[in-house]
């Protein structure tokens, strides 16, 4: 994947083939009911695996028992909810690893490069029924590594009955959210997730708005793992900026919001303003709660807050005891228009398929809210460095919303990654 800078000055601009997406009617076959997560007869007696985190398990057993059928396979989803990249492959360099792992494309250069994954075989009628975008972010030294399906970005989410106004401003936010906690109506002023470990991904927009950058550039544009930038000063600005609004400063971010609890938090009529993605909305609409979606604001007068955005992909484990049957699940039937509306059905992030996008996109103005907010965001870098960046950059985020010193966070997260990419 290129990207013509990774700064903040100047990010890449996200453009996908269509601009929108929405819900519709399932239109995938009928399949068996998704409470069995391995229940196709294996006629053939070939086998399977394929590991999902658990927003993906649920949706895809269907489909899963349905190409097990139709093969003459067992079919096996397995649930893995805790560092799945590392576990992906610590269980790749073990054996003990899936046919097939579901995750997102930024993965892609540390999977290659330790020899995890495969190049998925598509066509070029294959490829061109995807974003173009969206193969580019699945494409690495020139070769394709995953079969994408969805897209997203985080935005910000509003209980319209708290704060009608979308604020324009990081300022305005806070100063609403303050004044709605002052008079009792909520208990958070922001509900963004920090935990103890922080969270690169959620607080980047912000990061970003403050002048902070990961990498530099190289001269084609490509992001420069020699030019870590956590300890720039522009990044050292935007950490005093999130310290700012931490536990001892505004109060807006909060080690105590964490990622098992912000969405519910929101729900909850708890806290006006959500910084999150898609798969947060049906635990919205579950609760009830009026909201609408907008993008991250930024600072008054600071960079403009521009998110990361993800390419969800299938991969094709190298180490797998049935590549065959992943070549063909990846490449030949996920790719299926309809596998990828009901995914979509079951999960509602935004399609990679443009012809699944443009036939669900008009039923669903939360979706091309989605897509405007990420209009303008950076996809995250898939080059193998990348892993080195998040847990540095979340220890730093922690300390400083603690309301640690932020030049000291900074450095210390670039001395960790400098030292793991020997710099």
């Amino acid at each position: 994947m290129r990207l013509r800078a990774l700064g903040v000055a100047a990010l890449a601009t996200l453009a996908f083939a269509a601009t929108a997406c929405g819900q519709s009617p399932p239109s995938a076959p009928a399949a068996p009911s998704a409470s069995a997560a391995s229940s196709a007869p294996a006629a053939d007696g070939g086998t399977l695996v394929i590991w999902a985190d658990p927003s993906r398990v649920t949706p895809l057993k269907p489909f899963a028992d349905q190409f097990g059928a139709e093969n003459g396979v067992t079919v096996e989803v397995k649930e893995i909810s805790k560092d799945n990249q590392q576990t992906f492959l610590t269980a790749s360099q073990q054996g003990s690893g899936p046919d097939i792992m579901i995750g997102a494309h930024d993965w892609i250069g540390n999977l290659v490069q330790n020899g995890a994954i495969d190049p998925v075989t598509l066509t070029e009628e294959q490829k061109a029924a995807f974003s173009e975008k969206a193969i580019q972010a699945v494409t690495f030294n020139g070769q394709i590594y995953g079969a994408p399906y969805a897209v997203e970005n985080i935005a910000l989410i509003r209980n319209t009955e708290l704060a009608p106004e979308a604020p324009a401003t990081i300022e305005e936010l806070i100063e609403t959210g303050k004044k709605l906690k002052a008079d009792g109506k909520v208990d958070e002023v922001l509900c963004l997730p920090v935990g103890q470990k922080g969270d690169a991904f959620h607080v980047y927009p912000i990061f970003a708005s403050g002048g902070g950058a990961l990498f530099g550039a190289t001269a084609t544009g490509d992001p420069d793992p020699k030019q870590v930038l956590l300890g720039s000063p522009g990044s050292v600005k935007a950490f005093e900026k999130l310290k700012e609004l931490g536990e001892k400063g505004e109060g807006a971010l909060r080690t105590s919001l964490t990622n098992e609890n912000y969405i519910v938090t929101f729900a909850g009529g708890k806290c006006a303003y959500l910084v999150s993605g898609p798969w947060a909305i049906s635990e919205i609409k579950k609760a009830g709660v009026a909201y609408d979606i907008t993008a991250v604001p930024g600072f008054e007068g600071g960079e403009p807050a521009t998110p990361f955005v993800g390419v969800q992909s299938f991969f094709v484990a190298s180490k797998g005891k049935s590549k065959a049957l992943a070549q063909e699940f990846v490449a030949n039937y996920v790719t299926n228009k309809d596998v990828a509306k009901a995914l979509y059905e079951a999960d509602p992030r935004p399609p990679a398929l443009t012809a699944a996008l443009q036939e669900v996109q008009a039923a669903d103005p939360d979706a091309v809210k989605f897509m405007e907010a990420g209009k303008d965001g950076m996809p995250m870098p898939a080059i193998p460095e990348m892993a080195a960046i998040w847990e540095p950059f979340g220890i730093a985020e922690n300390a400083v919303v603690k309301g640690g010193d932020a030049a000291k966070a900074a450095g210390a997260a670039q001395q960790a990654i400098d030292g793991a990419l020997k710099n």
